[in-house]
């Protein structure tokens, strides 16, 4: 096993993440294993409980791990699923050397940090290294970050279990790369290495020297500066890789490739990489990076969410709504909404903000109402899910989402106006929304519904299920605490509102639709959890396509992409009569009460296909598979590339 350990100097949040997958994505290219593991220094068991803005969105794993955000960037840029203990925290190794000293295994003797706390990092790394997080294959490399800054009195165990684990696994299988920042001072206006070489020389003090120092700068670093990091770092000019800001992440692995990373670990670690397969890597993220760069077309989304004062909060939401508007041809604008300011209440208190809220969501193509947690902002997304359903607006909502739109649904549509959900309002007459028995009140941790988890889709016609490549059902990850109410259900259908997915032997709803709407989908789970660049999230993918009036031509061509078509697909095209009623008949299964006649793009008037060029011909020839949709392996055909469900579709 080689491990490579990235840490960070002068300031947390210089991209250590990024940096740390991007050394994975070149391995994995050049045809190794990889797995990651994520440090967290503080005493928490996991990222459960924190506050959003405290370190941004709590990511998910298959297995219920509450873990932190970078993790996602590593099941990202790696396509790997990897498991609770992969993140370490402070809190976690002190709890099992505490559980380990109470049933006596250590036979009496005085515990430490050093040597028992530092032992438990090092087992605990051995032994997370060697499990499988693609299928049954031996990970070769272990990436391992250590969260915060060098000389953090919190990261000190940890320094010092890897000047120990250095000569554990000998010098050849390990390495450390040090990532650093380089200001550039207005003042001045040139870029100031004495910051890294001060945290070079912290990190030597502890015993740990870097073989790769990953500059982090604002603009690039010219050579002279490059070689004085040299000098008086003690490393060779060609150990110092400078990491300017790039318009996209996807650039990061592709600059660390021209910088020669690749040749300098295959040396260092002696990886054996064969040259044939350094030549031929990261030719997809090559692809991805230059696509990104070619989009002209805008699609505007607004999140309506409740913390929004922070970016973060929302990354896999970012990051899923990026990956589909890239397959889609697309080039993603974000609003950030904060849901109480669409509240009368903010109106009479800040008129300013309440319009200029308004404002945004008017002027957006689509709206995503993600997941979130207390009462407050709750009435916004309730508003904001009444505005989308009145006005024809295409609308994702998840988790919080789903319930926001079935409790607007019951107060505008069924008249309870008094409906809403016990985490709000415990005594209310009509709980549209209730808590779960798994749910056990005092106790915060770990407590949720949570991970990987069964939706059964009904046997009825459905966009989602479509969109999924039309599988009974899909593994995807979830993180709540409340359910609709089941009670509801048959009323609420009753009105138009569709539950196309359930779990549970059908006690749990998963995924609602709207009748006579073009796209009004929630799903109580999250599905920009298994979102990757390369396999776009299906519901994601419907959003923004039905935010631009492409979703019936990509269904109706078996729900694949073709950019071409697609950025054409706005002029009109001569289509003869029997082209027209071959394209109609194909769509017919998809014509759920009123769905396409609520889309002006697939109207057929006089012998022509509005909005549909070229797709009459392509219908023609799918017409025959069923439902029009094609799947491999139950992914969806997608620009070429397998695409689709992203979780498991059986």
């Amino acid at each position: 096993m080689k491990y490579i350990l990235v840490t960070g100097g002068v300031i947390s949040g210089v991209g250590k993440g990024v940096i740390a997958s991007s050394f994975g994505t070149l391995l994995k290219s050049c045809g190794l294993n990889v797995t990651s593991i994520k440090i967290d220094p503080y005493i928490n068991i996991d990222a459960g409980t924190f506050s959003p803005y405290e370190h941004g969105e709590v990511y998910v794993l298959d297995d219920g791990g509450e873990v932190d955000l970078d993790l996602g960037n590593y099941e990202r840029f790696l396509d790997i699923t990897l498991h609770r203990d992969n993140n370490i925290t402070t809190g976690k190794i002190y709890q099992k050397v505490i559980e380990k000293e109470r049933t006596g295994e250590y036979l009496g003797k005085t515990v430490q940090v050093v040597p028992h706390i530092t032992d438990a990092i090092q087992e605990w790394v051995e032994r997370v290294a060697q499990r499988p997080v693609q299928g049954n294959s031996q990970p070769q490399v272990c990436i391992v970050e250590l969260g915060g800054t060098i000389g953090d009195i919190e990261g000190m165990p940890f320094v010092e279990a890897f000047r120990q684990f250095q000569f554990r696994v000998k010098r050849e299988n390990f390495c450390v790369a040090h990532v650093s920042l380089v200001p550039s001072p207005r003042s001045t206006g040139e870029p100031k290495t004495k910051p890294t070489q001060s945290s070079v020389r912290e990190l030597r003090g502890f015993g740990l020297s870097p073989d790769l120092i990953v500059c982090r700068s604002e603009k690039p670093i010219g050579v002279e500066v490059k070689e004085k990091i040299s000098n008086f770092c003690h490393v060779a000019p060609d150990q110092v890789i400078c990491i300017h800001d790039l318009s996209s992440i996807y650039h990061v692995p592709l600059l660390m490739e021209q910088n020669g990373v690749i040749e300098f670990l295959n040396e260092r670690l002696q990886l054996n990489i064969e040259s044939a397969k350094r030549e031929k890597c990261l030719q997809q993220w090559k692809d991805l990076a230059r696509r990104s760069e070619t989009l002209r077309e805008e699609v505007n989304i607004a999140i309506v969410g409740k913390y929004t004062r922070l970016e973060d909060s929302y990354a896999s939401v970012v990051k899923a709504l990026q990956h589909a508007s890239l397959a889609a041809g697309f080039k993603l604008n974000l609003k950030f909404i904060e849901a109480c300011h669409l509240e009368i209440a903010t109106r009479d208190k800040d008129p300013t903000k309440y319009h200029e809220a308004w404002m945004q969501l008017c002027d957006s193509d689509g709206v995503v109402v993600p997941g979130g947690f207390g009462s407050r902002g709750m009435e916004g997304k309730i508003v904001a899910c009444n505005w989308c359903r009145e006005k024809q607006k295409p609308m994702l909502g998840i988790c919080l989402g789903l319930q926001a739109a079935v409790i607007e649904f019951a107060r505008n549509v069924l008249g309870l106006k008094d409906a809403n959900t016990t985490e709000i309002e415990p005594k209310t007459v009509n709980p549209l929304v209730i808590d779960m028995p798994e749910h056990h009140t005092g106790q915060m941790g770990g407590t949720m519904r949570l991970g990987k988890r069964r939706t059964t889709f009904s046997d009825e016609n459905s966009i989602i299920k479509m969109l999924y490549g039309n599988p009974k059902t899909i593994d995807e990850r979830h993180r709540h605490r409340y359910e609709v109410n089941p009670k509801y259900v048959p009323t609420l259908e009753e009105h138009g509102m569709r539950f196309v997915g359930y779990g549970d032997e059908k006690r749990r709803m998963e995924v609602i639709e709207l009748r006579d709407h073009p796209y009004f989908v929630a799903t109580q789970y999250h599905p920009e959890y298994l979102s990757r660049p390369l396999k776009p999230s299906p519901p994601f993918l419907g959003l923004i396509l039905a935010s631009k009036k492409r979703l019936t031509n990509y269904m109706a061509r078996g729900c694949r992409l073709s950019p071409r078509q697609l950025s054409d697909a706005s002029s009109d095209e001569e289509l003869s009569a029997e082209e027209c009623e071959k394209l109609v008949n194909a769509v017919k299964p998809l014509q759920l009460n009123g769905f396409l006649s609520a889309t002006p793009s697939t109207r057929l008037t006089n012998g022509r296909a509005k909005d549909v060029k070229s797709a009459g011909k392509a219908v023609a020839a799918e017409e025959k598979q069923q439902n029009g949709a094609t799947t491999t392996n139950g992914e969806i055909k997608c620009n070429g590339n397998s695409g689709g469900s992203n979780g498991n579709v059986h």
